[in-house]
């Protein structure tokens, strides 16, 4: 009876704690230098967590820059509970105090935000969440822990889809919190055992392998997404990269990340939807595909061809198109956009 009452530290049930799954949730909390970690059974379960335990009615939560669809979906869902939500673009801290409340409970970050793949001063605005008594949140997939240390700037939580670069292969889904082990042990009991987003073993084992290869191949996503942006950045046929290197955040860069993704998206030079969608379509190695971090490489346009009020809200121009950079290899990556390029 003794294991009930302590069911995050006892292997009473699955659903709680089981030995396969902690053995990564040490090793992703000793990365990301936090107390404890939680893993689930995918990255909306770990954000569905986090802000049913963190907020109740009356509550606000702030996100700061461009997020994740389904996480706003979810905020806006949480609305018929009484709990309010605003989105600030800007990565100005003047306009995210402005936007802070009283009642602000969750400020949620994403540096590189999602899409546009632009920067927020993390450390910032993690300390404007504290001086106005709400806790401060990251979903840090995009940068990994071996790029990003966000609780070591001050945030308070950290959430990881671990589908994306953690799991590596394409093969599992999974998400991870991780932060001090007084959240970690309230969203256990208010949220994550009531929500039933339980990782099996199975899939704790899978990502447990994509974790040893993780420092290698993130440096191969690094180099091979440098190297396209930039032939991207140079060629005719496109406007803008969205890349965090290309950015105009050099303090940020030297204090924030020690790496870049393979994530990143350009701007091609049309707002037709045909055209982006045959442009993507006429590529070979770069598959049509809506994850990311993954050893293939994939593509997609958040432009679906009918959701031009969504684009302009989130300042996300028509033409843009995603790449998730994997493991072919960078010349070949090229040759596959070249080809593309030349009927566009």
């Amino acid at each position: 009876m003794a294991g009930l009452a302590a069911e995050n530290r006892s292997h009473v049930y699955t659903l709680g704690q089981n030995p396969t799954v902690e053995a990564i949730e040490a090793k992703l909390a000793s990365l990301e230098h936090g107390e404890a970690c939680k893993f689930l059974a995918s990255g909306m379960a770990a954000i569905s967590a986090v802000l049913f335990s963190l907020t109740k009615v009356g509550s606000h939560v702030l996100f700061v820059n461009n997020t994740y669809g389904p996480t706003l979906e979810l905020a806006e869902r949480l609305t018929t509970f009484g709990v309010e939500h605003d989105v600030v673009l800007d990565n100005d801290l003047e306009a995210i105090a402005a936007a802070l409340r009283p009642n602000t409970s969750v400020v949620w970050i994403e540096s590189p935000g999602t899409m546009m793949f632009r920067l927020v001063d993390v450390g910032r605005v993690a300390e404007l969440a504290r001086e106005r008594g709400a806790l401060a949140v990251i979903d840090n997939s995009w940068s990994t822990p071996l790029f990003q240390k966000p609780l070591d700037q001050g945030v308070d939580l950290v959430v990881h889809a671990a589908t994306k670069y953690m799991g590596g292969h394409s093969d599992v889904i999974a998400g991870a919190i991780v932060g001090s082990d007084e959240l970690l042990e309230r969203i256990f009991f208010d949220a994550y055992l009531l929500l039933g987003g339980a990782l099996g073993p199975v899939d704790a084992w899978l990502v447990n392998r994509g974790l040893r290869t993780l420092p290698t191949r993130m440096l191969q996503h690094h180099a091979d997404g440098l190297k396209i942006a930039r032939y991207l950045d140079n060629h005719p046929k496109v406007r803008r990269v969205f890349h965090p290197a290309l950015a105009e955040e050099p303090e940020l860069l030297k204090t924030q990340l020690r790496g870049f993704a393979g994530l990143f998206s350009f701007e091609l030079d049309t707002e037709s939807y045909p055209e982006v969608a045959a442009f993507i379509d006429r590529l070979k190695l770069f598959r049509v595909g809506v994850s990311w971090g993954g050893v293939e490489s994939l593509a997609l346009s958040p432009n679906h061809g009918t959701n031009a009020d969504y684009l302009a809200a989130q300042r996300i121009p028509p033409g843009t198109v995603r790449l998730s950079v994997g493991l072919e290899g960078a010349e070949a990556l090229i040759l596959d956009l070249d080809r593309s390029f030349e009927a566009f």
